[in-house]
């Protein structure tokens, strides 16, 4: 990793970037590309500002974000991030199998704390936001020797058009120390995971006083460090419940911008997201196969419309999407809800310092250990909060993805036929065609086609991808929907 640009310092205005800054990335051209124009725009080179994008092209499906979006942006309070990061770190150790019962110490505590939080969050929502403990009683498994009591604080903004979509964001809140069996060492996990929780609760209390289209589901979960057990129990229940969770995130270990060898990256986040989606069926596969699919799965369109949205001055933030379901040897709440067929992601820091998570803390050879606050990057989390928002906020306002779009394969031809099925949102006033060339990893070319649910390209499907996105009245757009043959 090379040296980046030195971040600001504490005392600069942490709540926006500069106005020549602001400028400077989305340009009156790349407005219209990520309107109804054909092909895409040039974005300013990177040298310009710390966190503009790499030089290129913005992608055809980039949306500026608007005056609504930045005024919401401007809500998200560094110093509460922080205030909540220490708070959870001063619980000792949050270990799934420490105390449930200490009004002090202990997991038991934190949840507590996070729920009368929650609750007080809620009370600006007049009644749309509700907050609930989701437990059940994990039998002995691995990593969980006798049965415990594992416990989400879950926070549910109901929507106010079409309530039936749903997105969700979460962080855990139980932390480890060296030994993963360890639930009574100190185990502060301020980077891992107190900053992703806090991220998901500042997004909570801010959201909390609008009225967003699609429902939204801010989570702290439990049980992540044994296995991932709160997040596999959230997603179980929606499976059974049938919701359309249309997108999931985590934050996990996003509170540092400082590698182990001392260089930083505050204006970069990355964004893991799986091609080959981990619940395809074997028919499923067949199809990705045949018409090389393997980087246009539902997360990939998901990770592709968060650069679209929130890659931009409005955030301050470079979204670097990773190719992969999560790191080497380590996994997220994410991949439960891969395994139930739901789109989902993970961020996480730039480049971790493994001296600073899962670590007991101490002093060798003059060296600190541990996961402590200090080692954090408030103003670097506060960013990671605006990404999380600034896609959370699109795909509550926008329509939903579209669903069952399809290339008709009944004969040959050099042109392409796609149909989809209109979107039942009173909001809906049409969809947008894209492609791009198989080689090309971001959409490059759109066209407006109305409000109908077909459209022909004169372009062969032989040659390029194409997709489909819906547009809503006031201008935001949805994640595309990748088309399979319609025989």
């Amino acid at each position: 990793m090379s040296q980046q640009t030195p971040e600001p310092p504490a005392h600069a205005n942490d709540e926006a970037t500069t106005e020549s800054s602001r400028r400077a990335v989305l340009t009156a051209a790349g407005a219209a590309a990520a309107g109804l124009g054909l092909g895409a725009a040039t974005a300013t080179p990177a040298s310009a500002t710390p966190h503009a994008r790499p030089p290129g092209r913005l992608p055809a499906t980039a949306q500026p974000p608007s005056r609504e979006l930045r005024a919401l942006l401007r809500e998200l309070d560094r110093s509460r991030i922080e205030a909540t990061v220490r708070r959870l770190a001063s619980f000792g150790t949050r270990h799934t199998l420490s105390s449930q019962d200490d009004p002090e110490r202990g997991i038991g505590a934190a949840r507590d704390w996070i729920l009368a939080e929650m609750r007080r969050y809620a009370k600006s929502s007049g009644g749309r936001m509700t907050v609930e403990l989701q437990s059940y009683v994990q039998e002995p498994a691995p990593r969980v020797p006798t049965a415990t009591r594992i416990t989400n604080v879950v926070a549910t903004l109901r929507g106010a058009v079409t309530p039936d979509r749903v997105v969700v964001v979460s962080g855990h809140y139980d932390s480890r120390a060296s030994d993963v069996m360890d639930a009574t060492t100190d185990a502060p996990g301020a980077d891992d995971d107190a900053s992703g929780v806090a991220v998901a609760m500042e997004l909570a209390r801010v959201m909390a006083k609008r009225r967003p289209a699609a429902t939204l589901v801010f989570a702290a979960v439990a049980g992540e460090e044994q296995g991932l057990y709160g997040a596999a129990h959230m997603a179980s229940l929606f499976k059974a419940a049938k919701t359309d969770v249309q997108a999931m995130f985590t934050n996990d270990i996003v509170g540092s911008s400082t590698a182990d060898d001392g260089t930083r990256d505050p204006y970069t986040v990355r964004l893991f997201a799986e091609g080959v989606p981990t619940a395809e069926t074997p028919e499923e596969a067949a199809t990705r196969r045949s018409v090389g699919g393997e980087n246009d799965s539902p997360a990939r369109q998901l990770a592709r419309f968060v650069r679209d949205t929130a890659d931009n001055d409005a955030t301050g933030m470079r979204v670097r999407v990773i190719y992969r379901r999560d790191r080497y040897l380590r996994g997220g709440d994410h991949i439960p809800f891969l395994e139930k067929g739901y789109p989902a992601a993970r961020f996480t820091e730039p480049a971790e310092d493994y001296a600073h998570q899962h670590q007991d803390v101490r002093v060798v050879d003059g060296k600190q250990y541990g996961d402590l606050p200090q080692f954090c990057d408030f103003g670097f989390i506060t960013r990671v909060a605006r990404v999380n928002a600034a896609a959370l906020w699109t795909l509550a306002q926008a329509p939903g993805t579209p669903r069952n779009a399809r290339i008709r394969t009944t004969a040959l031809t050099n042109a392409t036929e796609l149909v989809w099925d209109r979107g039942a949102e009173p909001d809906l006033v049409g969809y947008e065609v894209v492609w791009r060339e198989t080689t090309a990893p971001e959409w490059t070319h759109l066209v407006d086609v109305g409000d109908t649910t077909a459209h022909e390209v004169d372009l062969s499907k032989d040659n390029v991808f194409f997709g489909v996105r819906a547009v809503g009245r006031t201008g935001y757009r949805s994640p595309v929907a990748f088309p399979t043959p319609l025989r």
